[in-house]
């Protein structure tokens, strides 16, 4: 009779398997020894399993557009292309006027939502952000306004020197739907001091997150990843934004983001692999039980494998996203958009059923 001995990680990871496909949270431990496996090919079909049970096989996108009322930044974040000092060469400061041509350029009637984020200009008041959104409202009042990350809320905070809640009651008055998801980076003090992440820390991060999900908006949260942090700081940061779920169940999705290196030009082995990619996508979603939702950012990944990770754990692909700047400022070799077309393409390529989306996930349009 022949006896199979399983490896100590073999075992391991079928503890994980049987986790997993009851319902057991995950832990740190867990997550790191994932990060630490190269068996990739198990941890993606018991991310598909978890995302099946979560959404079947609906993938979703939304029709939307990505502005930038400045690039003038305080901060100085030591992986940020995007941001000038006020007076450098590519500067701008644009008003609500302005913005409106820009967009009467680029809009067409199908756009749902606008995904507003910019530099933490201290040029300008916070009434200037408040008039930005106002300009947006009362010209397109059917859409959408998913404006400034929590990074920019503490921005806010600091120079009208109002609350956090009082901040974000001024912008709900102006239009404000909905927070983006940047400025978390990674989720550790040590992570941030390193990097010179110099904006909301941790604590206050979060803190906006909360205040918003009590106000009653539901929000977005990221995760950048590919520097200098560990897979316990990834984990661990997973962990911190899975209990504010818990809390406050105000998170619409998930979003890891692959960091881009500062150069368009750079070789691969500056850029975060494919496989670490996948992996992250699958491991968020089975750490992140209490979310609905893990987003493939096509403008980090490219659209290829974007679509292998409908199979491993992802269920929204973003949008159309037209002119997206912060990504491609630091070295994003995806396009700067992607049609409606090619969207609904690159998600019945791998399988799936694409479900055009409005900023809350509402289904607006099913493509069988």
């Amino acid at each position: 009779m022949n006896i199979v001995l399983s490896s100590p990680q073999e075992k391991r990871m079928q503890d994980i398997v049987e986790k997993a496909r009851s319902g057991e949270r995950l832990t740190l431990e867990d997550g790191v020894f994932l990060y630490q496996s190269d068996d990739l090919l198990t941890i993606g079909q018991l991310a598909n399993e978890a995302n099946m049970r979560k959404n079947g096989k609906k993938v979703y996108f939304i029709e939307n557009m990505s502005l930038y009322f400045t690039n003038v930044c305080e901060a100085h974040c030591g992986f940020c292309s995007f941001r000038k000092d006020q007076g450098e060469a590519g500067s701008y400061t644009l008003t609500g006027e302005q913005m409106i041509a820009y967009v009467d350029q680029h809009y067409h009637p199908g756009v749902r939502e606008f995904h507003i984020v910019g530099g933490h200009n201290p040029h300008v008041p916070f009434q200037y952000y408040v008039d930005s959104l106002i300009a947006l409202r009362d010209r397109y009042p059917e859409v959408t306004l998913k404006a400034y990350t929590a990074a920019e809320i503490d921005f806010f905070s600091r120079i009208s020197d109002l609350s956090y809640k009082e901040v974000l009651e001024q912008l709900m008055k102006a239009g404000l739907r909905s927070l983006t998801g940047g400025g978390a980076e990674i989720l550790s003090d040590q992570y941030r001091k390193k990097m010179r992440v110099d904006k909301a820390n941790v604590d206050q991060y979060l803190e906006v997150h909360r205040t918003a999900h009590q106000l009653g908006l539901k929000t977005h949260t990221t995760m950048l990843y590919g520097s200098i942090e560990t897979h316990e700081q990834r984990i661990d940061h997973m962990i911190k934004i899975r209990e504010l779920q818990d809390e406050t169940n105000g998170f619409l999705v998930f979003i890891p983001l692959s960091m881009q290196p500062k150069s368009a030009n750079a070789g691969i082995r500056r850029r975060n692999s494919a496989y670490e990619d996948l992996k992250t996508i699958a491991i968020s979603r089975l750490m992140l039980d209490n979310f609905q939702h893990i987003k493939a950012y096509f403008i980090n990944i490219g659209t290829q494998l974007t679509q292998v990770s409908l199979t491993m754990g992802a269920s929204d692909v973003h949008g159309t996203l037209v002119k997206e700047r912060i990504s491609h400022a630091a070295g994003a070799l995806s396009p700067e958009g992607i049609t409606r077309e090619d969207l609904i393409w690159l998600i019945k390529g791998a399988g799936r059923t694409p479900i055009e989306r409005d900023t809350f996930y509402n289904e607006i349009k099913v493509y069988e």
